[in-house]
């Protein structure tokens, strides 16, 4: 438990591995808009063992404070407080958190998103943790005017845009719109990622009407000049996929997380 009063704790998940060198942390914060969900949800928990467990990687999963109760900023404030409280307080054997990935999905992806930036400029803060890189699993950004393929995906599982203009509507702080930079992180000056992790993952879906919002993140980010910056896309997934454990998609992604780590983690591990 990191703070009672805001319901805010981890969920360790730790692999069934003898390996011989300590294994990468992954810090991970669940989706559901902001607005739903949570760490003890029953889908991220079968997810993230399977994270933990395919990776391998010790995954500590965050539960933050949702809205409508608890608005902008309060769930990337607790985001980086996770990090403050791994870095300061928790002592894990066989852990390297030299060797730590962000990660998230859909509003966790974006919540990962903002931590890293915060985590990049108070660097100074983090004695023991280093984020070594970013794995942003279909992203929740939005913004005023909307995308060719927002416009396009009508009617496609899971996602629409009424829930997602919600969603920002329950999220942002009163009286913002959608190109709050909460939401339109295009709106992001390219020198605010000069310290972000350079290794980085965005994940795309076909069938997702946010798609073109990650896209054009992924573009901006190699704007940068950031090497290590790495677009997958599955053409056939919807959002949330990953949550569905008999879809194709799934243990193709688990894969890919996997093979990106051991790319961009400090030293290979087993």
């Amino acid at each position: 438990m990191v703070d009672p009063s805001r319901n805010l704790w981890l969920r360790l998940y730790r692999p069934c591995t003898s390996a011989a060198t300590p294994l990468p942390v992954i810090i991970y914060f669940h989706g559901g808009g902001f607005c739903t969900m949570g760490a003890d949800s029953r889908f991220y928990d079968i997810f993230c063992r399977s994270l933990a467990s395919e990776t391998p990687a010790v995954v500590v999963s965050v539960n933050y404070r949702l809205a409508p109760e608890h608005r902008c900023p309060s769930q990337y404030e607790d985001g980086f407080d996770a990090v403050k409280f791994l870095d300061a307080v928790i002592n894990l054997d066989g852990v390297d958190l030299g060797r730590c990935f962000l990660a998230g999905d859909s509003a966790g992806g974006n919540l990962a998103h903002h931590v890293a930036v915060r985590a990049a400029e108070s660097e100074a803060a983090l004695k023991r943790v280093k984020v070594t890189g970013l794995i942003s699993i279909q992203p929740f950004f939005g913004g005023e005017e909307r995308t060719e393929s927002e416009m396009r995906m009508v009617g496609v599982p899971v996602i629409n845009m009424e829930a997602t203009d919600w969603a920002w509507r329950s999220f942002l702080p009163e009286g913002s719109d959608r190109n709050h930079p909460a939401a339109n992180v295009l709106r992001l000056d390219v020198s605010k990622v000069v310290g972000f992790p350079a290794a980085t993952m965005v994940v795309v879906g076909g069938f997702d009407p946010l798609q073109d919002r990650q896209r054009s993140y992924y573009e901006r980010l190699m704007e940068s000049g950031k090497e290590g910056v790495e677009l997958l896309v599955y053409p056939n997934a919807v959002h949330a996929f990953y949550l569905m454990s008999d879809l194709p998609e799934t243990p193709m992604l688990l894969a890919d997380i996997r093979d990106f780590i051991q790319r961009h983690a400090a030293r290979p591990f087993n």
